[in-house]
């Protein structure tokens, strides 16, 4: 009987897959952070043959090379991707046999051209599950826009035709393992669910359940931006990533904290948000180390400044560090650990209020604030707080001088993006108070969401 263990990077949205038979195992979609990968594989004592890649991901760095390079496994991959290394390539029809083990290979276009799916079978040759990649995700599909728009169009009936062709082909109960669409930006929307079928796709899946046109309508129609270190994530991908690199940076101390940021380097605070507002270096950036970190650094990161981290321990730093490893952010120029007023260095601390939105209404009942609203294009079309601006967060950075001075209220979905507004925001001149609330506070509080 086969086993398939689930290896979750929830920071990414993402999921990896060890499939074994007891004695030996394949292994899809590995993140860079292999030793996860590795502990499980001595665990069970199985020895894994191939390693499999769905597509050439743009969401994160792959340790799928490196994986199978340290094992001895064979790395497999589209024959009709283009990369700078050597794999097994491998196309529609295929079959990969190992131990007991089959996987049936499928082209599944549409996440990306040369998307594959993977098919475990039994030795009979009856599918048991379907790895799927980007294509066929629970309750929805992979976004078709990260190869380019000029494809959009066109990958997005590729995508209807491929969940299409996954229905047809396979039984009813063949369990479906997607990699994305559990908070990744590759899903075209997001779902709850944890498990899943071909049976019970068939009935909630859009691509399974729409025409095609109106299925391509309603994707293309939902799409909004994706985080900008997409772009860099394909062409690192194709050209082979480098061994991942989990070690600490060098420590520096509170005065030479101050000479980079005033050199224009990134110094990110990772305490919790309520503590940076209590009190913060002057300049520095506030990006707790929570589950969507990684995501919002990586999308508001200036590619290639100095990147110092600021932390209350070591092992914070570290988990830091393994996430952004995963999306290719490997040279860091430093970290600062400890008490941040000793890190200050003498230097007085920033701090800013923390509020709600019941407080916000409190505050409008006797006088006019700016009020920031830092959500995503999609979250506002839904609607947002009377007579607040809306500056989507990945935006902020090239928009600033749209924000006046003096007092400014944020607010995102739950707080988190706008904590991390609040510190781009918080500079001499203004005077900042986060909101860390949940959106759906502001009606409770008597506030205006319909008409922003």
């Amino acid at each position: 009987m086969t086993q398939i263990e689930t290896i979750e990077t929830s920071s990414l949205g993402d999921r990896s897959y060890l499939a074994t038979d007891g004695e030996v195992a394949v292994v899809v979609d590995p993140q860079r952070d292999i030793d996860r990968v590795l502990a499980l594989v001595e665990r069970h004592g199985v020895h894994v043959t191939h390693v499999l890649e769905t597509h050439v991901h743009n969401d994160y760095v792959t340790g799928g090379l490196e994986l199978a390079r340290r094992l001895g496994a064979i790395y497999v991959l589209s024959g009709d991707d283009d990369v700078a290394y050597e794999r097994q390539p491998v196309g529609d029809g295929d079959v990969l046999t190992t131990g007991s083990l089959r996987m049936r290979v499928l082209h599944t276009p549409g996440h990306t051209h040369h998307h594959l799916s993977y098919v475990l079978e039994d030795a009979d040759g009856s599918p048991e599950a379907v790895f799927t990649g980007g294509s066929l995700l629970y309750g929805t599909t992979g976004r078709t826009d990260l190869v380019g728009p000029e494809f959009t169009t066109e990958l997005t009936h590729a995508q209807y035709a491929s969940a299409r062709r996954l229905a047809e082909l396979l039984p009813p109960q063949t369990k479906v393992f997607p990699t994305h669409g559990f908070g990744s930006f590759c899903s075209a929307s997001q779902s709850q669910a944890e498990e899943s079928t071909i049976e019970h796709e068939s009935n909630v899946n859009p691509a399974l359940t729409l025409a095609e046109q109106e299925f391509v309508d309603d994707l293309i129609g939902g799409l909004d931006a994706f985080p900008a270190y997409y772009a860099r994530m394909a062409p690192i991908n194709r050209q082979g990533p480098a061994p991942v690199d989990l070690s600490l940076p060098e420590r520096v101390d509170g005065a030479e904290l101050r000479r980079r940021i005033e050199a224009g380097e990134w110094v990110v605070d990772l305490r919790d948000r309520r503590a940076f507002a209590a009190g913060h270096l002057t300049g520095s950036l506030g990006f707790e180390l929570s589950r969507n970190f990684v995501t919002y650094l990586g999308w508001l990161y200036h590619w290639g400044t100095p990147l110092t981290l600021v932390g209350e321990s070591r092992d914070q730093i570290a988990d830091a560090r393994r996430e952004l490893v995963r999306i290719g952010v490997d040279a860091l120029a430093g970290m600062a650990v400890g008490d941040i007023a000793v890190l200050a260095d003498g230097q007085e601390l920033r701090s800013y209020p923390v509020s709600d939105f019941a407080g916000l209404a409190r505050v409008r009942a006797e006088r006019d604030v700016h009020l920031l609203d830092a959500r995503r294009n999609d979250e506002r079309r839904a609607g947002g707080v009377g007579g607040s601006q809306h500056i989507p967060l990945h935006e902020l950075g090239d928009r600033l001088n749209e924000v006046p001075d003096g007092e400014v209220w944020v607010y995102c979905g739950s707080g988190y993006r706008a904590s991390i507004a609040a510190s781009v925001l918080d500079r001499p001149g203004r005077q900042v108070v986060l909101i860390n609330d949940s959106y759906d506070s502001a009606r409770k509080a008597g506030l205006d969401t319909k008409n922003p």
